[in-house]
């Protein structure tokens, strides 16, 4: 006992000391951002943009699709471009055009290789060069650059407007003619998109060849390379990851675990009677299978639209659901279905652990899932509303599609869903109230959950924290709060206490071995996981501290998932403990499959992009979405089926209950999204990495690249994996709506296996 107080005391120190140091960084990234200037002029004194117009810009970029069309800075989708390069490489070279007509009176291609020479320095050191002025918050530039941004900003307007001989490019980038219909917010837009390249080739003040980016992206035009910092910091992390994976490895040895109880000669939970609020849960995981079966859905569509562009198999299905939409909704609904679990897990076992149904608690309960019911069909149609009619900047901020990745949803819908996961948490508090002041082994373990559950709901807020005009640094800042910290963090700490819990329950681990072992996990994880957040922010225009502090600590992310096998081989022992226990088999495969896609989804290719050498030359590229499809699916996507398995098997009944359908769902979930990352996106992010070594960022993401045979290829290549992963979601839903049509068993309310029997 002694020995958890002190767990819990480490635990507390870290996160102040931890979240102290996030927001100390985000204070220097407020401070430090690129300026926004009050106005852009030429050396005549002509006015080429105003500060208003390029915030103005930005919120007509995110309205029109913002992260899910193209990327800035590196962030957002991977079919069009990403715009900051982009506009970089366009404007580079047509100021090399116009100072060799200066220069030559000819076109650049024409002249010998010393006047190329000369008209390449002259362009690295025009847009190297910050000719900012702080005092009178002014951007000065040269006629012949003022030129060159007019021609680029031309093609963006005929771009994102109706031009019709931009239609092939707006196919390849899956772009709808007219996305921003208002003539004067592409204008804006157009000096947003200047502004974002400004920032990543100009010199930081008092530095040389070191942008705002961190010379993000890469440039050979403009001289846009690693700094050393970005090798030292990568080398530094790698060591440090290595001396801490010894040193876990050797705490291991030293401290060998206390081998398992033995079990139980019957299943503790075979009497466990379902109280009302449980039974209330049963929706709840109906809703998960739809919005799975949804999810998947548009994600054969968002794959498709990055071969035909417009079209599904030759159907202009882009006229009723753009690209924008279906990816929107792929990703957001990849996080909603996952939470919709948990919270259900969540409500499901405070009953049942507690041992007492708390008045009106089935009452929350059903007022819950139906708020949350209306919030995901309401800001779903306000989205997709939003973007087909073009409803402009201000709808899409407060009602319709934010344009900001896996946090889309209008600002009134994140308000109401705020309130809903801190009424959740006041639930699931309630419910747990009784075994919380109850002296039990458990009551570390169910401290934990509620904890975990109080930071899901309270760090929700972190999507509060931006508004319409807030600047581009600070909205990255505060969204990877939400991405990182709530989804990657508190989810997993609860996640993981909630299944400990459970093994606790079933007798198949001692409570009081679990109470230090999940602390001392959720403090090893924390403790790289908080800072680690950084890693997202190399090159969002913030100070190169990012770079050393992100980078040493999502290093130390990776050392908790170097040991994951252990506990994965521990559950798989576990699931054969006794004959009973085949009852919960393929929940507890779901729990060990967890750790696989732990280990090779979030550590080895999480590792492989996360360093900041590696980020380099791979943020926006495929090689994240390897990444991505791995550690959502495969660990948080594959927790929330096995909670879900757990808590339905004690909503039916026994006898009703089938595994004819799990083993091919979890093979075929599992195989599928294997073949998947292994046959189409790492080899297509490989690819591209290569072409952003060799040429530059904007040629990775350009069309020659996007679609040429190989990259095609590798869509078509997905095909096979798509195929096998959605039969596996097709048995899954099968098994959950059969299991639904089965009548419950019959039972008494408030009854819980090895826990006072209380009414409400």
């Amino acid at each position: 006992m002694q020995a958890t107080r002190k767990l819990w005391a480490w635990l507390a120190v870290i996160c102040v000391l931890s979240f102290a140091t996030l927001l100390m960084v985000g204070r220097e990234i407020y401070l430090k951002a690129p300026p926004i200037p009050t106005s852009i002029v030429d050396t005549g004194g002509h006015t080429l943009y105003t500060g208003d117009q390029v915030r103005l810009g930005q919120q007509a970029w995110l309205s029109a699709g913002g992260q899910q069309l193209g990327t800035v800075w590196g962030h957002g989708s991977y079919v069009a471009p990403d715009w900051s390069a982009d506009w970089l490489h366009r404007e580079a070279l047509a100021l090399q055009e116009n100072l060799a007509q200066r220069d030559h009176r000819t076109a650049y291609s024409q002249l010998d290789g010393g006047a190329r020479a000369r008209i390449d320095a002259l362009v690295k050191d025009e847009l190297r060069h910050n000719s900012y002025d702080a005092a009178t918050a002014t951007l000065v530039v040269s006629g012949e650059r003022a030129a060159a941004m007019r021609d680029v900003a031309a093609h963006y307007a005929g771009l994102f407007g109706t031009d019709p001989k931009l239609d092939k490019l707006r196919e390849q980038y899956a772009m709808n003619a007219g996305s921003l219909p208002q003539a004067d917010q592409r204008a804006a837009l157009t000096g947003f998109f200047f502004w974002s390249a400004w920032a990543a080739a100009t010199d930081r003040p008092g530095e040389t060849g070191l942008s705002y980016t961190s010379n993000w992206p890469h440039e050979p035009l403009v001289g846009n390379t690693p700094s050393a910092g970005t090798g030292i910091w990568s080398i530094a992390s790698v060591i440090l990851m290595i001396g801490a994976i010894a040193a876990m490895v050797l705490f291991h040895s030293a401290h060998k675990e206390e081998d398992d109880p033995a079990p139980p000669k019957a299943d503790p939970l075979f009497s466990l009677k379902a109280t009302p609020s449980m039974k209330a849960t049963k929706k709840y995981f109906l809703v998960v299978v739809a919005l799975i079966l949804a999810q998947v859905g548009m994600g054969v569509i968002t794959a498709h639209y990055s071969v035909e562009g417009h079209s599904f198999f030759g159907f202009p299905l882009a006229d009723i659901l753009p690209y924008t939409v279906s990816r929107t909704v792929h990703t957001q609904f990849a996080v909603l279905w996952i939470a919709t679990a948990w919270l259900a897990t969540g409500l499901y076992i405070a009953p049942a652990i507690s041992g007492r149904e708390p008045k009106f608690q089935k009452l929350g309960t059903d007022v819950l899932f139906y708020a949350l019911l209306f919030i995901v069909a309401g800001s779903t149609i306000t989205g997709w509303l939003g973007t087909l009619q073009h409803r402009g900047v201000d709808f899409s901020f407060w009602l319709g599609n934010q344009g900001l990745e896996f946090t889309s949803m209008g600002r009134i819908w994140q308000y109401l869903l705020f309130a809903g996961l801190l009424f959740w948490a006041l639930l699931l508090g309630r419910g747990l109230w009784p075994a919380l002041r109850r002296p039990s082994e458990s009551r570390g373990l169910i401290a934990m959950v509620f904890l975990a559950a109080l930071c899901i709901g309270g760090f929700y807020a972190s999507s509060l924290a931006w508004g319409q005009h807030t600047h581009y640094a600070m909205i990255e800042y505060w969204r990877w709060w939400l991405v990182h910290l709530w989804v990657e963090g508190f989810f997993e700490v609860f996640a993981t206490a909630v299944i400990a819990l459970l093994f606790s329950r079933l007798g198949l681990i001692r409570a009081a071995t679990a109470n230090s072992a999940i602390v001392l996990e959720t403090i090893v994880f924390l403790f790289g996981g908080i800072l680690g957040t950084l890693h997202h922010l190399y090159w969002t225009g913030t100070p190169t501290s990012v770079i050393a502090i992100g980078g040493m600590f999502s290093a130390l992310e990776v050392v908790p998932l170097s040991m994951i096998g252990i506990e994965a081989y521990r559950n798989y022992q576990r699931s054969k403990a006794a004959p009973w226990v085949k009852s919960y088999k393929w929940a507890i495969l779901s729990f060990i499959a967890v750790g696989f896609w732990n280990m090779v989804g979030a550590g080895l290719l999480g590792f492989s992009i996360n360093t900041p050498i590696a980020l380099y030359y791979m943020q926006g590229l495929n090689l994240t979405a390897a990444h991505g499809h791995a550690a959502l699916f495969g660990v948080y996507g594959m927790l929330g089926i096995g909670l879900m398995l757990f808590c339905l098997r004690g909503l039916s009944d026994r006898l009703a209950w089938s595994d004819a359908l799990l083993k091919p769902m979890f093979w075929l979930l599992n195989i599928g999204l294997a073949m998947m990352v292994f046959m189409a996106l790492v080899p297509a992010g490989i690819y591209q990495a290569v072409a952003g070594i060799t040429r530059g960022m904007w040629y990775a993401r350009s069309p020659e690249v996007i679609h040429s045979a190989f990259m095609e290829n590798m869509v078509w290549l997905r095909v096979p994996g798509d195929i096998v992963f959605s039969i596996g979601v097709l048995c899954l839903a099968l098994f959950v709506l059969r299991l639904a049509r089965r009548k419950p068993a019959t039972a008494e309310a408030s009854v819980t296996a090895g826990a006072p029997t209380t009414k409400a």
